[in-house]
């Protein structure tokens, strides 16, 4: 792997160490309340403060940075199995069912996304495992049209057209021969939809239009700091920079991953 795939991969496992292990060493809990200390500064008593209702800055941006990671990475993944299936049956089967396939694909791709992502989330009233196929399922459309030309390109090989021959079912050749031939594609794919989802999310959640409380992600961290930034930076400093962090190693993992798997046109 590259040195920028180490770094992300590096950063990606500081990421969840710092989200998942963080909660073990830390003397509050995201929900728990201390009336004594309301919108206090950072003291050995809150690491990092506490917001205007009591509650421990460290824990509840480590809870809100677990969410986000949890959504975006299934989101991610959902979008990228998505595309694999759709893009590789498109590019294998051709006409008809292609068409109507890709068709589709453009239908979704020229509508604004994130504003119809918007105006659906609160039909999934705050349930965040609802949050998850929506935000897949508009995201996986690029991907698939990508899919669909290697495949088209795969199914002309010897050891494909062999495998048709021999009686190989569709389903099967296509699991067996065409989607190995993708891996590299789908995997650089992949964490750029993680990414993707991760700024997605967190952007619904701000507005107020996912992650509900009483629970938290990193956007709804951020939304209720962003008023207090000026005065209480430690608040709002670290949720964004965790986010960042967070972007910061997928992307630096997909572009590792993009030059180790195809180093000529990673370059």
């Amino acid at each position: 792997m590259t040195r920028r795939g180490a770094a992300g991969l590096a950063l990606l496992a500081l990421a969840f160490l710092v989200a998942f292990a963080g909660p073990l060493v830390s003397p509050w809990r995201w929900d728990e309340t201390d009336f004594t200390a309301f919108r206090q500064a950072p003291s050995t008593r809150h690491w990092l403060g506490t917001t205007q209702s009591g509650r421990d800055v460290f824990a509840l941006t480590l809870r809100g940075a677990q969410k986000s990671l949890v959504i975006g990475l299934l989101a991610g993944v959902l979008s990228t199995v998505l595309a694999a299936l759709v893009g590789a049956v498109a590019g294998f089967a051709g006409g008809l069912l292609d068409r109507t396939l890709m068709r589709g694909a453009d239908l979704l791709l020229v509508l604004p996304s994130f504003l119809v992502v918007a105006v659906l989330a609160p039909r999934t009233g705050g349930d965040w495992p609802l949050l998850v196929p929506l935000l897949a399922a508009f995201m996986w459309m690029v991907t698939a049209r990508m899919t669909r030309a290697v495949a088209i390109s795969l199914r002309g090989r010897e050891y494909v057209l062999a495998a048709r021959f021999a009686g190989v079912g569709t389903p099967r050749v296509i699991v067996r021969h065409l989607l190995p031939g993708l891996a590299s594609l789908l995997a650089v794919d992949a964490g750029l939809n993680v990414s993707a989802a991760i700024v997605a999310e967190s952007g619904l959640s701000c507005l107020g239009l996912g992650v509900r409380p009483p629970d938290v992600s990193l956007g709804t961290v951020i939304a209720d700091a962003h008023g207090a930034a000026a005065v209480d930076p430690w608040w709002f400093g670290f949720a964004a920079g965790f986010l960042l962090l967070i972007v910061l190693a997928v992307n630096l993992l997909g572009d590792g991953l993009r030059d180790a798997l195809d180093p000529v046109g990673g370059r």
